[in-house]
């Protein structure tokens, strides 16, 4: 297709076809013109012929996966490579095939996620981008080179701390659902293969934040939209026992606690994000769930549910947290918060075997003391706040006596009301100056025990 600039009677000829007339020229002087992007997608049939030629399909992925040397001019450590994932991305069809048919060039491309290799964060955002490129436009071409190196998945998940890695992980196990229903064949291996479990054990094998919270976001996104295989095998009793055995382990890193309990949060209600606490408040939020959670996936998580609760009498904080309040000894902590974010969602499924073990355990019962402990934390408010209301909707008539009688809820809300200013009490974590304790939580509660 010609440029309008190629036209008869308008300006002269583009930079890129100046280049293109010359007897010699090299890849580099094309990567260096800042239209041959623009000229890429207006399909200019002789610069896509050279383009699409072995020599250049291969410098094109060299300068995505191998680091410029340390004494490079910028233009090769930032432009080319830049450059050259945007030409692959352009999606022009005979460039991309000419690398997806390729062999030697598709194990030059995979190169990048051996061990020893350098994993910039620039070149894995470059790398990842291409990838999903191939996946989507050449999916099956794509799927059949990756089940013919299924050495791949494991090496993509040790690189899961990578956000860029994580998001090719997640468009592989399955969150466009076009590519399952269109290309299910070249697919379905997958769904037999480890991958989730290789990505739960990077709470184990890694005492890396990154890696925690990014593969808790993988799981999470597969308990959303994965296919039916993968989606059976993340909500199996067994998968559940394997994510608690990790969570619960002792001398871990509190960040396996909160990403594990991010999963299950996700397995009982998948519509809800996975950054679970900091969204809006308002009474609408929080009832507007509904979840109804697969039983057997309720119940794979009841075992451990009183291990768990054991944790909410332990802070992972041991300093003392200033605030504009006081002081807090020890804060709260984000573990423990995680703890009465997933209880309120296990009590929102309706569950009655949940709701048997709940009372059993004393679980609201003592969720409730840390609201009269922390009487400032809204997270922990908003969280209390669903626990109180979904007892009051069960219909579950012991469980709402549990809340009213065993749990005192009602002389509880009195004694705060008349005792609104914090007692000087070193006993209690919360040492606040002399200020009321804010009432508006424990009146609606009030409100809705009554009504």
């Amino acid at each position: 297709m010609a440029m309008f600039w190629r036209m008869a009677g308008l300006s002269t000829a583009s930079p890129v076809e100046t280049i293109l007339d010359k007897e010699n020229f090299a890849l580099d002087e094309l990567l260096d013109e800042d239209e041959i992007i623009q000229e890429c997608k207006a399909l200019n049939g002789r610069l896509i012929n050279f383009l699409r030629e072995r020599a250049q399909v291969e410098q094109l992925v060299r300068y995505i996966v191998e680091e410029a040397p340390e004494d490079a001019e910028k233009k090769r450590t930032f432009k080319f490579p830049f450059i050259a994932c945007e030409i692959f991305t352009c999606e022009v069809d005979i460039i991309l095939k000419a690398l997806v048919e390729n062999e030697e060039l598709m194990n030059l491309l995979f190169s990048f996620l051996e061990p020893e290799h350098a994993h910039s964060t620039l070149l894995a955002g470059y790398f990842s981008k291409v990838v999903i490129c191939l996946l989507l436009r050449k999916t099956s071409a794509f799927m059949n080179y990756v089940q013919a190196h299924q050495d791949i998945i494991k090496k993509l998940v040790d690189l899961i701390g990578i956000t860029s890695i994580m998001e090719v992980l997640i468009r592989l196990i399955g969150t466009d659902e076009n590519l399952y229903s269109n290309f299910s064949d070249s697919m379905q291996w997958l769904e037999d293969t480890d991958v989730l479990e290789m990505i739960v054990d990077k709470f184990s094998s890694s005492d890396c934040p990154e890696v925690h919270a990014n593969a808790a976001e993988t799981l999470c996104a597969s308990t959303r939209y994965a296919p039916p295989g993968i989606a059976a095998k993340i909500s199996s009793p067994s998968f559940i026992e394997r994510l608690f055995r990790h969570a619960l382990e002792d001398s871990r890193p509190k960040s396996v606690l909160v990403n594990s309990l991010s999963v299950c949060i996700s397995l009982l209600d998948p519509k809800r994000l996975a950054s679970g606490t900091y969204y809006m408040y308002g009474r609408q939020s929080m009832q507007c769930s509904g979840a109804s959670a697969n039983p057997e996936t309720v119940e794979g998580m009841l075992g451990s549910l009183g291990n768990l609760l054991k944790l909410l009498d332990i802070s992972s904080e041991d300093n003392v947290l200033p605030t504009t309040y006081g002081s807090l000894h020890p804060p709260l902590g984000k573990h423990r918060l995680k703890i009465i974010e997933f209880v309120s969602v296990l009590v929102s499924v309706s569950s009655e075997a949940a709701e048997k073990e709940l009372i059993r355990l004393g679980a609201v019962k003592r969720i409730l003391e840390l609201f009269f402990e922390y009487p400032y934390n809204n997270f922990l408010h908003h969280h209390v706040e669903t626990i109180i209301i979904s007892c009051l909707e069960s219909k579950n008539i012991q469980f709402v006596e549990h809340l009213l009688s065993d749990c005192n809820l009602l002389v509880k809300i009195l004694e705060a009301e008349k005792n609104s200013t914090l007692a000087a009490d070193p006993s209690k974590p919360t040492a606040s100056v002399e200020v009321k304790i804010p009432t508006q939580d424990w009146k609606h509660w009030a409100h809705d025990a009554n009504s």
